[in-house]
């Protein structure tokens, strides 16, 4: 092969590998009706990281980046879940969330780990590490 046709080639490659990239869901909006499915029986195959959050609480949009951020870094080694509390009271209510923003880690369908409050984005990302290990 001549230098342009290895240019070409190693283009081609990552152009590939963006778009498989960009295929995986890493992010996903549950709600009471299909919180069982999506983070429950999802969390079998793939850790999910469950974001409590709701419109009205500033804390939360500050996290909420943060962990979106992540999602999209960690390249499918998570899915991140995010439940507005006020709109999905039944499923809120049955994982005990009484503060916001509240993050619990799901494996296996059970919580695993989780955390309350706006963490600083290095916390977080410490306590992704420590989950996904």
């Amino acid at each position: 092969m001549n230098e342009a046709e290895d240019i070409k080639e190693k283009k081609l490659k990552e152009m590939k590998k963006k778009l498989e990239t960009s295929r995986i869901k890493t992010e996903i909006q549950v709600n009471d009706s299909n919180f069982e499915e999506e983070v429950l029986e999802k969390s079998k195959t793939v850790p999910v990281a469950v974001d409590f959050w709701a419109t009205w609480c500033t804390p939360c949009l500050m996290l909420g980046p943060s962990l979106e951020k992540f999602a999209k870094e960690f390249q499918g080694k998570f899915v991140l879940a995010k439940l507005n509390v006020d709109e999905n009271p039944v499923t809120s209510s049955r994982h005990g969330i009484s503060g916001i923003p509240a993050v619990k880690m799901f494996k296996n369908g059970q919580v695993v780990d989780e955390f309350v409050g706006a963490l600083p984005e290095p916390a977080v990302k410490q306590w992704l590490d420590k989950n996904l290990q």
